[in-house]
């Protein structure tokens, strides 16, 4: 991994929705940019206290994906591999299993997930836009716009992306601000 100057965030796209999913998708590319090209070894490693491993983020993040945006966003079923998951039984699953299974398996997993989720949020934003609900309620009884929605994620990646580079140059000393824009995973 070569260290890459930070891209700006989208200033010509057209709508506020093209905005959001441009930095969604930065996002999703600087996650997968800090995670890729390791081994077994390097994505089960840990740092400090923490038992967190880059293959259990990058598992974590298919099932926030699912969750967020399949689920509580667009009103689908959670899919596989998590609806065979008994998440009571074993509430960290997706960590656990994240830090033992093959970089290849787990980044199949994720991809997968991030494709399903373009496919169903285009189809959400072209139903209902951004100020359109979400398909859950809170339990106080509000439910969240498709905009919220989609801030809420790109929050999530941010905050995992931090995750991701220290556990990254604990493993190998790579370090940098963001995917170049030709990075593809």
């Amino acid at each position: 991994m070569s260290e890459a100057a930070p891209q700006p965030s989208p200033s010509a796209a057209v709508s506020e929705a093209e905005s959001l999913l441009s930095v969604l998708e930065r996002n999703r590319r600087t996650f997968a940019w800090k995670t890729a090209g390791l081994d077994e070894k390097g994505m089960g490693a840990t740092t400090a206290a923490s038992a967190m491993t880059l293959g259990g983020l990058v598992k974590h993040l298919a099932l926030v994906e699912a969750d967020w945006l399949a689920v509580k966003l667009a009103g689908r079923e959670y899919g596989a591999p998590w609806d065979a998951v008994d998440f009571d039984a074993d509430p960290d699953w997706e960590w656990r299993t994240g830090a033992l299974d093959s970089p290849g398996d787990v980044y199949a997993v994720w991809r997968d997930a991030v494709e399903r989720s373009r496919e169903l949020v285009a189809q959400v934003i072209k139903e209902r836009g951004l100020d359109g609900p979400a398909s859950f309620t809170w339990p106080d009884g509000r439910t969240p716009s498709v905009r919220a929605m989609l801030l809420d994620m790109i929050e999530e990646y941010a905050r995992h992306t931090g995750h991701a580079d220290i556990l990254r140059e604990a493993v190998d000393g790579c370090v940098g601000e963001g995917a170049p824009e030709d990075f593809t995973f």
